[in-house]
């Protein structure tokens, strides 16, 4: 991940905030806070995390879908944007969560080729990186959650 300093904004009215609380017998939990609600959501593994960005982007209408979803009989559905989204949290206010594990930044620009393009900062050190779908993104987390454990048991143990 490259340090960019682009963690202290959201910058996004799509941006999400990824408070990781544990992450153990390979299954993060944790709550995803976005500027349209209060509450933070909460999550057991990534399929969740996935569902609701989803259903948070259909409601708020961007990113735009690049395609549309289709049911088992081959009829396609499109979403619009629900009417009386307001945004409730200020940026400053979603960047003062945290996990105990890692807390991430997740801008996502387009979903194009049924899936994710964005930047994710990780908080904690301050570094972005870019991904090209939400494999990718889910790669980059699992990838820094697991430094970030080894390298927090290696602090421990030297002091």
């Amino acid at each position: 991940m490259a340090n960019t300093g682009a963690g202290r904004y959201i910058g996004t009215p799509n941006g999400m905030v990824l408070c990781v609380g544990q992450s153990g017998s390979g299954t993060i939990e944790g709550y995803l806070y976005h500027g349209y609600s209060e509450e933070g959501i909460p999550f057991r593994g990534y399929e969740e995390i996935i569902r609701i960005a989803e259903d948070f982007f259909n409601a708020l209408g961007f990113p735009h879908k690049g395609t549309g979803d289709r049911d088992i009989h081959g009829h396609t559905h499109n979403y619009r944007k629900k009417e009386g989204m307001a945004r409730v949290m200020k940026d400053e206010d979603l960047l003062k969560q945290h996990g105990d594990m890692g807390t991430f930044v997740i801008r996502v620009q387009h979903r194009q080729h049924s899936s994710w393009q964005g930047r994710v900062t990780y908080i904690e050190d301050d570094r972005t990186v870019y991904f090209r779908s939400a494999l990718e993104l889910i790669k980059i987390i699992d990838g820094t959650l697991d430094e970030a454990e080894r390298t927090g048991n290696r602090r421990q143990e030297e002091g």
